[in-house]
């Protein structure tokens, strides 16, 4: 009776999932590569990302502009950091809506039957997520100087700006990550990350200057994380004074992807387990 040969492809799967970061990173380009290609055959989330915060442009620029008092600075100037902070914040909640359609169609169980690294598929969302934002952020920045804006920044002021808006966006998608996988329900996806964003978002310096808030607010205002990381934009882009903001918006995104990333990875593997 013949010997039983060894089941080489038991053996070469168990050493694929154990060789680490080289298969991870492999792993993750694969699935950013399957989740920037959703954005192009879902042009709508583009067209919505872009369209959200050029009506909220033209809106505060047009109707609401000139009853706010900015001081020195002309009000499109002081609008814009808020709105690309915005439009960041708002697009990265499609990682939530992405990674709850994926739970509910068996996407995600059939991506845990392959030897693959956990994180690579939450990594395509986020990935995918700073290639809508960037594209969007690009036609915003477009559209904000047709309407007046005007900055000032230096070369490394404007990739301070860039750098700050890649480490925001990639904070705020594996916060949104962590909450695609609390959520029931498609329906919740849509709104929870909304819930959670809007408030922040009118609750800072995005759209007023906070000295005009009631004192509480003020407090929260000026302490939260949109408002140091819109702070910092303003600041590079026109001028304004910055303080401690540039420090503390790196500090603040840095110390959420940290928390975040490992966080959401743990959560997908439990998920699997449940």
């Amino acid at each position: 009776m013949k010997d039983k040969k060894p089941n080489k492809t038991a053996k070469t799967i168990e050493r694929d999932t154990t060789t680490g970061l080289l298969w991870a990173i492999k792993d993750s380009w694969i699935l950013t590569a399957r989740s920037i290609k959703h954005i192009t055959r879902s042009l709508d989330q583009l067209i919505s990302v872009a369209l959200f915060p050029i009506m909220f442009l033209l809106q505060f620029r047009y109707v609401f502009g000139g009853a706010i008092n900015t001081g020195d600075v002309s009000y499109v100037n002081f609008l814009v950091a808020g709105i690309l902070v915005q439009l960041l914040a708002f697009g990265a909640n499609y990682t939530t809506i992405n990674l709850a359609i994926d739970l509910q169609q068996g996407v995600v169980d059939r991506f845990r039957s392959l030897p693959m690294a956990r994180s690579g598929l939450l990594v395509g969302y986020v990935t995918a997520d700073l290639v809508r934002n960037t594209i969007s952020g690009v036609i915003t920045l477009v559209v904000s100087f047709l309407v007046g804006f005007r900055p000032n920044a230096t070369l490394t002021e404007w990739l301070l700006v860039i750098a700050l808006g890649v480490v925001f966006s990639l904070a705020i998608s594996w916060l949104s990550a962590i909450l695609g996988l609390m959520v029931k329900t498609l329906e919740a996806a849509q709104w929870v990350g909304f819930i959670l964003i809007f408030p922040l978002t009118f609750i800072s310096s995005a759209f007023v200057p906070t000295e005009t808030m009631p004192k509480v607010l003020r407090v929260f205002a000026e302490n939260q994380p949109l408002t140091h990381v819109i702070e910092a934009m303003r600041a590079w882009l026109v001028g304004t004074p910055i303080g401690n903001s540039g420090i503390l918006a790196f500090v603040w995104c840095i110390g959420l992807i940290v928390v975040a990333a490992p966080l959401a990875t743990w959560m997908f593997g439990q998920k699997g387990k449940a």
